[in-house]
């Protein structure tokens, strides 16, 4: 069989080997023992195939010694190539779990007295933004084993609002604040997001913003510090992902583990 090859060295597991090509081919890239299988007519893998359209670009998938083989079996004509390394692809970025956060996960761990029910988590959010994450959250949290209390499943005709705000903040260890221009707008919200502040202040609680829908600037002008705090944002990750996050937080180092009767407090305004 007629071939013509490209020996590319030692390379680095990542690195893309580009592949220029005057007419359609037959391209593998190999290690240095598939390639001598290769030339001597043994089986042998490789990465490629027929090409038909250049430049085509293939990853090295381990650090070692590769070639490129380039010929026309099973085809008419002939070809030219041309053979380049590139680098790899950097790795993806990926922000630290909030389970290993020292703001988030610290001792004392805030506590709330037993003798009397206590919450997991206080979700504040406007409620024009239940729709497109709030609810979902709810239902994420409740499907990895949280207990939600939810306004649209929970409240009764005549429950006071304000009591019911007032004691989920004074019962839950960590605070959510879904920040959005619909939250920014409304006063109620900010009556909650303060209850929350104080009492992260105090160390009586933790703080976790959301972002959702709303840019750096526009949390800068709300709220200078929140901007600071470390965050999760819709657009970066899914709800899911979010109440992943959140569900691991609560377990790390026992923060949910003294109360057993404990639930989540969802509220809006």
């Amino acid at each position: 069989m007629n071939f013509f090859h490209f020996d590319l060295g030692n390379c680095q597991r990542g690195e893309i080997v580009e592949v220029t090509l005057t007419s359609g081919a037959n391209v593998r890239l190999m290690t240095s023992s598939d390639f001598s299988s290769y030339k001597n007519g043994r089986q042998h893998r490789y990465i490629g195939g027929l090409a038909k359209r250049s430049p085509i670009r293939l990853q090295i998938t381990s650090s070692g010694h590769w070639y490129v083989a380039v010929d026309m079996q099973g085809l008419q004509g002939s070809t030219r190539a041309s053979v380049r390394k590139l680098p790899g692809m950097l790795p993806e970025i990926r922000e630290a779990p909030l389970s290993s956060i020292p703001s988030l996960v610290r001792d004392p761990i805030p506590s709330v007295d037993a003798t009397d029910e206590a919450f997991d988590v206080f979700i504040s959010h406007a409620s024009e933004d239940k729709e497109t994450v709030v609810r979902s959250l709810a239902t994420e949290c409740m499907s990895l084993g949280l207990k939600v209390w939810y306004d649209e499943f929970t409240l009764r005709i005549g429950d006071s609002l304000r009591q019911k705000i007032d004691r989920g903040l004074a019962r839950s260890r960590v605070g959510l604040v879904v920040l959005s221009p619909s939250f920014v707008a409304k006063g109620w919200t900010n009556y909650e997001l303060d209850g929350i502040v104080t009492r992260t202040v105090s160390g009586e609680q933790l703080l976790l913003p959301i972002w959702h829908n709303i840019t750096k600037q526009e949390v800068i002008n709300f709220s200078p510090s929140l901007a600071d705090k470390v965050a999760r944002s819709t657009a970066t990750h899914t709800v899911a992902e979010i109440a992943a996050e959140i569900a691991e937080l609560l377990v790390h180092k026992n923060i949910s583990g003294n109360f057993a009767s404990g639930g989540s407090i969802l509220n809006c305004r």
